[in-house]
Order: C-alpha cells, then sequence, then structure tokens
C-alpha cells in the first residue's frame, strides 16, 4: 500500500493490514479528516452468533469508533430472508422470523463487547434492516430503484458469474439480494448520513452497487472500503478448526476453547494476527511475531490473552491461561474446561470406549475413536487407552471423567 493517509483511521487500516481496496482513498480519507464518517457493515443472522471469521471487520469498527467516527452495526433482519449468494455453491436455507430475531440476539451479546452504543456523536447504532425491507412495496421498490440495476452488469459480477459458470442454479430470490444491499446503504445514507460501508472484499460487488444506487437516486457520494479474506498460513480459511466455527457467543464456545484457537495459532501468523486482532503497538506486534523456537509460544500466549480479553474480559483470559499451564504443563484438570454432561443411563449396562467417545460428542464416528486410540491419541485422567473395546461404566466415569484427545483437546465428563 503505497497511499500516504491524512486520517488516523485509514493509517490504522493501512499499517495494521486491514485494507484491501477503497473506492476513493483520497476523497474518504479528506472525509474522515474534515468530520465524523458514520460507517456501517452489515451482518446477516444465519447463526446463533458471530464466528472468528466476522471479527476481523469487527475490529475495523472497533478502531473506527476510537479514531473519532461512528459505527454502525446493521442486522439483517431482513435481508436475511432472501440470503446472500455470494460465493456460495447453494442456496442458504431460509429462516423463519422467530429464528431470526433468536439469531440477531445472540449477535447483539458480542457488539456489545467491542463498541460503545448509545446517543453521542460517536457512539455505535445498531439497526435493523427489517425496518425499512419488510413493508416494501413491490410495484414501487421495482419502479423507483430496480429501473438503476443492469441484468447485464449484475451478471458480470464475480460472486453471480462464479455460479453461474459451474452451471448452478440461482434463484430469482437470491438475484435481489444485491438490490437489497444496495438499497440498505441508500436508505442508511439517506437516514443516518451514512458515508461508508466496509466488508470482506467478497463484497466488494455488492458495495459498489450501493455507492452507484446512492449516486443515481440522490446524487450524492459516498465510499466503499474491503478488508482481505484472510486465509492461515497453511492456507486455511480463518476461523475454521478441527471442531467447526470459531464461535464468540461464550455459550456456544468456551472461553477456554476460544483461548487455545488463539494459542494454536501456527508461528508464521502470530505477528498479523496481533497486528488485526489485537491493540498491542504495531511495533510490538512486529517484535513478536520475529520471535522464534520456544520464544513464539510466549507470543501466542499473549495473543490468546489479548483476544480473549477483548471478548471475555481479563479474568476468562487468566484463568484460560491457567487451566491451559495445569492442563500441559502439570497434568492437572483446571477450572475451565468445558464440560460434557452424558446421560448416566446411556452407561447402564456399559458402553465400549468407541461407543462413548460418540454418546458424549467427543466425536464424530466410531470409525474416528477406534483409529485415535489406534494412534494412541486418547486419554482418560491423563492416562493412555489402549482399546477401543474396553468397557466404560458409571464407575469410570465417577464425579467427573478427563477426556484428552490429542494433545489439545481436553473435556470434562460428567453424568446426568
Amino acid at each position: 500500500m503505497t497511499y500516504h493517509a491524512k486520517s488516523e483511521f485509514m493509517r490504522v487500516m493501512i499499517e495494521r493490514g486491514f485494507l484491501a481496496d477503497c473506492t476513493d482513498y483520497q476523497a474518504l480519507d479528506a472525509a474522515l479528516v474534515k468530520g465524523v464518517v458514520p460507517t456501517y457493515i452489515g451482518y446477516d443472522a444465519t447463526a446463533a452468533s458471530l464466528h472468528v471469521g466476522h471479527l476481523l471487520n469487527i475490529m475495523m469498527l472497533r478502531w473506527l469508533q476510537k479514531t473519532g467516527h461512528k459505527p454502525i452495526t446493521l442486522m439483517g433482519g431482513g435481508t436475511t430472508k432472501v440470503g446472500d449468494p455470494s460465493f456460495r455453491a447453494d442456496e442458504r436455507p431460509l429462516l423463519t422470523p422467530a429464528q431470526i430475531d433468536a439469531n440477531i440476539a445472540g449477535m447483539q451479546q458480542v457488539f456489545a463487547r467491542y463498541l460503545s452504543y448509545g446517543e453521542g456523536a460517536s457512539d455505535a447504532l445498531m439497526l435493523n434492516n427489517a425496518e425499512w425491507l419488510d413493508d416494501l412495496n413491490y410495484l414501487d421498490f421495482l419502479r423507483d430503484i430496480g429501473r438503476h440495476f443492469s441484468v447485464n452488469r449484475m451478471l458480470a459480477f464475480e460472486s453471480v458469474k462464479s455460479r453461474l459458470d459451474r452451471e448452478q442454479s440461482l434463484s430469482f430470490l437470491e438475484f435481489n439480494y444485491m438490490i437489497l444491499q444496495a438499497y440498505d446503504f441508500l436508505e442508511l445514507h439517506r437516514r443516518y448520513g451514512c458515508l461508508l460501508q466496509m466488508g470482506g472484499s467478497d463484497q466488494w460487488g455488492n458495495i459498489i452497487n450501493g455507492i452507484d444506487l446512492t449516486r443515481r437516486v440522490l446524487d450524492d457520494e459516498i465510499y466503499g472500503l474491503t478488508s482481505p479474506l484472510l486465509t492461515t498460513s497453511d492456507g486455511r480459511k480463518m476461523g475454521k478448526s478441527q471442531g467447526g466455527a470459531v464461535w464468540l457467543n461464550g455459550e456456544m464456545l468456551s472461553p477456554y476453547d476460544f483461548w487455545q484457537f488463539w494459542r494454536n495459532t501456527t508461528d508464521a501468523d502470530v505477528g498479523r494476527f496481533l497486528k488485526l486482532y489485537t491493540e498491542l503497538p504495531v511495533e510490538e506486534c512486529d517484535r513478536l511475531g520475529a520471535l522464534q523456537g520456544s520464544e513464539i509460544n510466549a507470543a501466542k500466549v499473549i495473543l490468546a490473552n489479548e483476544v480473549t480479553t477483548l471478548l471475555h474480559g481479563a479474568e476468562a483470559a487468566a484463568a484460560a491461561e491457567a487451566t491451559a499451564r495445569a492442563v500441559f504443563e502439570q497434568g492437572g484438570v483446571g477450572d475451565e474446561l468445558e464440560v460434557v454432561t452424558l446421560e448416566a443411563a446411556k452407561l447402564d449396562g456399559g458402553l465400549s470406549v468407541s461407543h462413548f467417545l460418540v454418546a458424549a460428542g467427543l466425536v464424530a464416528s466410531g470409525k474416528e475413536a477406534k483409529r485415535l486410540v489406534a494412534e494412541n491419541g486418547l486419554r482418560f485422567n491423563n492416562e493412555p487407552v489402549n482399546d477401543a473395546n474396553a468397557t466404560v461404566t458409571a464407575e469410570t466415569v465417577g464425579e467427573e471423567l478427563k477426556v484428552s484427545i490429542g494433545k489439545k483437546k481436553h473435556k470434562l465428563v460428567r453424568l446426568a
């Protein structure tokens, strides 16, 4: 990035690696210097929690507010009813209004950790696009908004083109999504003076549509800024672990497991992740990221503590670190291990080790359990388990049983 930013926000975006592209660097930078810039990111309510893949853009909103501007978190109560087709091979399952409302409630818990909401000039706003989408008159919408969209141009967007090139169906419902998202930007500008939309680089086409629509309808200039789509140094999509999505809600993923996700960062990613996911000075991030050998592990603990503190608080981070030390260095149990509850009746007559692991939800299949045992990857209360057919009873579990799968996954099983 060769652009030399004048505004503090743009400097942070460039220095810390948040910036992939911008529709007009100089004009946006000038607007950021001139005064408060209301800025939005949209989040469709497709799950009960946000996950680590969302955290990059949440940190962008946090930095936006820290540098004196106004974040808008837009909940997709309306657009979730359609579903974003961008770079998907199939249509999203449709959710009921009750499911959407429940998901939004779960997502809002996370934003409150990172942003300050209120009535002040730079206080964040929490909005829901159902406010203006639910009551749209279809014919009026087609006439007033639809006429500004060229189907030829929409078909040329990479998110649509890639789907059609693979000869995969794209429903008319999904095709409308980009028009609705463009309309969101227009409405946010009209109602709240929103000047900027941010998102991942896969949202570039949708952002451009909103800018173009606003120019056509109101003759106003607004802007777009995208972040890179992150992959880890070994090529995996950021936010995925062997256990699935890394959720941000503590009820869906314990603070300890969240901490462990960051502690297990690949050496090559430590410096980059410190810049993106913590507020440590850039020079310190570079210093920690350059450490070698066993010293890089200390940097990973700092990364895990900093990120966990932002989301779950300093006490949760300290407890997770203490538990990790007890589990890995001292072979203990620790206070923060996730507890898995199993119905005692399922152990009447006993279960084989492999069936026990499946019943407790610790592995996906008996085949996986047998492979785990064969590779010496299973321990009960720190003792190796060598027979997948050995019997597990209520007496085996006792008050609680620590189950270790590999070196990094540890759970406590208790009977109910």
